[in-house]
């Protein structure tokens, strides 16, 4: 019966929100088959689970030298013929020559207006609870100070190393903890920077490790001691850290490449990089570590990433949906911003169906946010203090999501909310249904102080809306109805 309905999730999981700039992506970590999710050994790692499921909306940011250019995070990098890696630009004829241009932008990435606390109090007052920050991306330009490599930000070669808070993910890590959040490591598997992956003597086909790591093994055991290297720094060094966040679902065991997935039947290698070694390593050293292995089914991926997308339903696993404020991943510098309303109603959806929304914000070359990124989750946090006993704490109830409504609950007290279209004209009555065991309910409208007057019928609790609270919902993105048993 479970191997029934996760075969009906896994080709209902649509691509509601697919977009040029990350499609690949978006493809890999929505084609997903999520049957086969296992359920945490550990105590304290579903103990944070159960947490991280609690607290439902996160901040993610993707930053690097790409911001420079406002070009697609790391893939115009990778020679594949897709429209996600279209390279431009005065270098864009020969690849050699755009790698060491792209990889020459450290010299020139200076962003002096970084001000990570004011990140941290934004999304603070938009009632986020966790962040994950792109500590190294596809490129292998790595936020933090690692000493495996010289291609980072605190290197000299980078123009802003001088600068005392040059230790980028560490300086975020640390203003986000300081404001109560669960801090997330994004952490790039494959590295098109590090000779042990992208080997000079063969020159990479497309965005999997350029040599045959089975004919090779010594220089597949430099890539993998690299990339635990690099991890036990951000383990160790770093403070407190929640979630490490890996992507690249290529770089994986043949064992676990799923032949019915698109994407995984063109992975030409065994990609192994020993993931229990790495978890057990971050376990030792962070007790309760979430390991996040994005689209490598098994033990740690402790919770699935569709990607720009939501499930169709419900889904009784562990999962989040990590999605753009904008079109982009990457910083650009006319961003087209979804939304308050959207990115609610959004929230609202996901969290009827189980998840939890991670929202993706581009810091720009400078080190600050479009103007527009604030004001977003200005709204967000408004509506969020008003309405937020909906969303935190709650678990989805039964049918879930159902046309315009979203339905969840703590415990005897029930939260029915509607989802207006826009400009939708507020009715002078509305009726809540799916009713039937909730034991002589009360009905409050959050954000309205007076009671409502309900009557009872064959069809659910018909709830009438005087004036003054029809005037409110006129403004509100999301109406919701609270229900108590008396």
């Amino acid at each position: 019966m479970k191997n029934t309905y996760f075969r009906a999730l896994y080709y209902s999981c649509t691509l509601s929100f697919l977009l040029a700039s990350g499609a690949v992506s978006a493809q890999q970590h929505s084609e997903q088959n999520h049957a086969h999710y296992v359920t945490p050994k550990d105590s304290l790692v579903r103990q944070k689970l159960a947490h991280w499921q609690d607290i439902k909306f996160g901040l993610l940011m993707h930053w690097g030298t790409y911001s420079k250019w406002g070009i697609v995070e790391s893939w115009s990098l990778c020679p594949e013929d897709e429209g996600w890696c279209e390279r431009r630009g005065p270098y864009a004829a020969n690849w050699y020559e755009y790698k060491k241009a792209y990889e020459n932008i450290r010299t020139t990435f200076n962003p002096t207006e970084f001000n990570p606390e004011r990140w941290a109090t934004a999304a603070k007052d938009a009632e986020m609870k966790y962040v994950v920050f792109t500590t190294k991306h596809h490129d292998g330009f790595c936020m933090f100070d690692t000493k495996q490599t010289d291609y980072k930000i605190t290197d000299p070669k980078t123009q802003f190393s001088s600068n005392p808070r040059s230790n980028i993910a560490k300086e975020v890590f640390s203003a986000f903890r300081g404001k109560d959040f669960m801090v997330g490591a994004y952490f790039s598997k494959p590295d098109w920077n590090t000779p042990s992956y992208w080997d000079p003597y063969f020159p990479p086909k497309d965005r999997n490790v350029s040599y045959a790591p089975k004919k090779y093994p010594q220089k597949w055991q430099q890539f993998k001691d690299f990339t635990y290297n690099q991890i036990q720094e951000l383990m160790t060094d770093y403070g407190k850290i929640d979630i490490l966040w890996l992507d690249g679902g290529w770089v994986r065991p043949a064992s676990t490449i799923d032949s019915t997935i698109s994407w995984q039947r063109t992975i030409p290698y065994d990609q192994d990089i020993d993931m229990a070694r790495i978890a057990g390593m971050g376990r030792s050293k962070q007790p309760g570590l979430l390991v996040v292995d994005r689209t490598v089914t098994g033990e740690f991926e402790n919770y699935v990433t569709p990607e720009q997308s939501i499930p169709d339903t419900y889904m009784p696993i562990p999962w989040e949906s990590c999605m753009t404020m904008g079109d982009s991943w990457s910083y650009i510098p006319k961003e087209n911003f979804k939304s308050s309303r959207k990115l609610i109603q959004t929230l609202v959806d996901i969290v009827a169906k189980n998840g939890n929304l991670l929202l993706n914000i581009a810091p720009s070359p400078e080190g600050d946010w479009h103007p527009e990124a604030y004001q977003r989750l200005q709204e967000i946090g408004a509506w969020l203090r008003v309405n937020g006993e909906s969303i935190y704490g709650t678990k989805p109830v039964a049918p879930y999501r159902q046309k315009q409504w979203a339905y969840t609950g703590n415990g005897k007290t029930k939260y029915q909310t509607y989802l207006p279209a826009e400009k939708e004209t507020v009715p002078t009555s509305i009726t809540l249904n799916n009713v039937a065991k909730v034991n002589k309910p009360t009905v409050k409208l959050l954000g309205y102080a007076k009671p409502l007057k309900v009557s009872k019928t064959t069809e659910g609790l018909v709830v009438a809306l005087p004036e003054p609270a029809r005037q409110w919902l006129t403004t509100q993105p999301a109406w919701v109805f609270k229900l108590e048993e008396k």
